[in-house]
C-alpha cells in the first residue's frame, strides 16, 4: 500500500480516536480553571501527535505532511471541545446578582 494511503488512514484513525477521548469527558463539580483545561488538550494533542509520529510512512515530506494535518485537526476538535467547556464553565457561575437602584 502507498505511504499517503496509509498516512491518510493514521490520520483519518488518530482523528477519530481523540474524537472519542473529547466525547468521554464528563464535565461535573470539580471544575479546573479554563486555562488548565487548554493545557490538557493542548497536552492530548501533542501525545497523540507523538504517537502517530512513529507510524506514519514515506519520505520526510509526507510524513510532515500527514503529521500537520492530523495536528491541524486535532486542534480543530480541541478548540471545539474547549469551546463547550466554556460555556459549562458559565452555566455554573453563580448569576448576577445586582442590587435594585433606589
Amino acid at each position: 500500500m502507498a505511504p499517503f494511503q496509509t498516512n491518510k488512514e493514521l490520520v483519518s484513525t488518530g482523528i477519530k480516536e481523540f474524537n472519542v477521548l473529547l466525547n468521554q469527558q464528563v464535565f461535573n463539580d470539580l471544575l479546573i480553571p479554563e486555562e488548565s483545561m487548554v493545557t490538557v488538550v493542548d497536552d492530548w494533542v501533542n501525545l497523540y501527535i507523538n504517537y502517530y509520529k512513529k507510524q506514519v510512512l514515506g519520505e520526510q515530506q509526507e510524513q510532515d505532511k500527514a503529521l500537520q494535518e492530523l495536528r491541524q485537526e486535532l486542534n480543530t476538535l480541541g478548540s471545539q471541545f474547549l469551546t463547550k467547556y466554556r460555556t459549562f464553565l458559565k452555566s455554573q457561575e453563580p448569576p448576577n446578582s445586582t442590587l435594585p437602584s433606589s
